[in-house]
């Protein structure tokens, strides 16, 4: 293996519960009142595909999907500077990928700007040889489009990369790329179907080994 492409959201960044924090009180202000079981099921993708979803499904007047999508952003941006923290295990799994001799991307369907403020909260700028959002595909995860980018970005076959996920849009985005898939589902999904095909599956990035990796 040439490289190691993680996601952030869920796998760097404990940030899914701030996710739907923030996504239930932003649609809440266009009336739509979600549960976390309805966001769970957008989880992994972007965030203006995660808006044109539900607005398919219960159109609202107003606001539009660009003004709901500016308000989310800015909402996580808050979340993320005031709460967020780092997932269990992942400064360990960067920490081998990086002995292990292998480059280091980074593909993610959150925004550049929620990217930089993760990366810069905790000082984790310089681990990523290149990050890559997903907002700049034509398409989201589940397509493999970011994935894809991100290994060319980084001079590397997709087969020869390994991805690191946490949610079912990314685990097949990751498969379709024709990578090999470290998955590290939340514990009350774990047992889900969708996370049947991966490679390796860890309850946490502790569990992480090198072999895994080569």
């Amino acid at each position: 293996m040439q490289a190691v492409i993680f996601d952030m959201d869920g796998v760097i960044v404990d940030s899914e519960g701030l996710w739907r924090q923030a996504e239930r009180a932003v649609f809440a202000e266009v009336g739509l009142s979600l549960s976390d079981a309805d966001c769970e099921k957008t989880m992994g993708m972007r965030s203006d595909e995660v808006i044109a979803y539900w607005y398919g499904l219960a159109p609202w007047s107003g606001a539009s999907i660009e003004e709901v999508e500016t308000r989310l952003t800015r909402r996580m941006l808050t979340l993320i500077s005031e709460k967020a923290t780092t997932m269990a295990g992942a400064e360990h799994a960067i920490s081998i990928a990086r002995e292990a001799g292998l480059k280091l991307g980074l593909a993610s369907s959150s925004c550049p700007d929620l990217i930089n403020g993760v990366l810069k909260k905790f000082r984790l700028e310089d681990s990523f040889k290149v990050a890559c959002s997903a907002i700049n595909e034509e398409f989201g995860k589940p397509h493999p489009a970011v994935f894809l980018t991100a290994a060319r970005m980084l001079g590397a076959p997709p087969e020869e990369c390994v991805a690191i996920e946490d949610s079912a849009a990314g685990v097949r985005a990751a498969l379709d790329a024709s990578m090999r898939v470290i998955a590290v589902p939340p514990s009350h999904l774990f047992d889900e179907p969708a996370f049947d095909g991966v490679h390796t599956k860890l309850k946490s990035l502790q569990d992480l080994e090198p072999e895994m990796l080569l």
